[in-house]
């Protein structure tokens, strides 16, 4: 929070380095999120076999993509946010369609 509160500082560092020591503080809350539906469904191929199915990648990429398209839609003053949002979709597009291996068995 302090990188939220000073202007100086940037949030991101702060932010990652939290979510690393919360996914390492709790093996009870690290058991309960990989019971879940979604982990089991998207996450659980990708974490084990480093693919993931067709299915998966969609779950993924559909919602970023409306979020992204929402936000593009809404930066129509400023040209810079929306190449950066482009990039991004860019880059998940690039990503998950051509890094991340597609599992066949689904």
């Amino acid at each position: 929070m302090v990188g939220v509160v000073l202007p100086i500082l940037p949030t991101t560092p702060f932010i990652l380095v939290a979510a690393f020591c919360f996914a390492r503080s709790s093996t009870r809350l690290n058991s309960w999120f990989k019971g879940t539906k979604v982990y089991k469904q998207v996450l659980e191929g990708y974490v084990t076999k480093r693919s993931m199915t067709l299915r998966a990648k969609l779950t993924i990429l559909v919602p970023v993509t409306v979020l992204l398209i929402i936000g593009f839609a809404l930066m129509g003053c400023v040209p810079v946010g929306r190449l950066v949002l482009a990039a991004v979709w860019i880059g998940h597009i690039i990503y998950f369609g051509f890094i991340v291996k597609t599992d066949k068995q689904a």
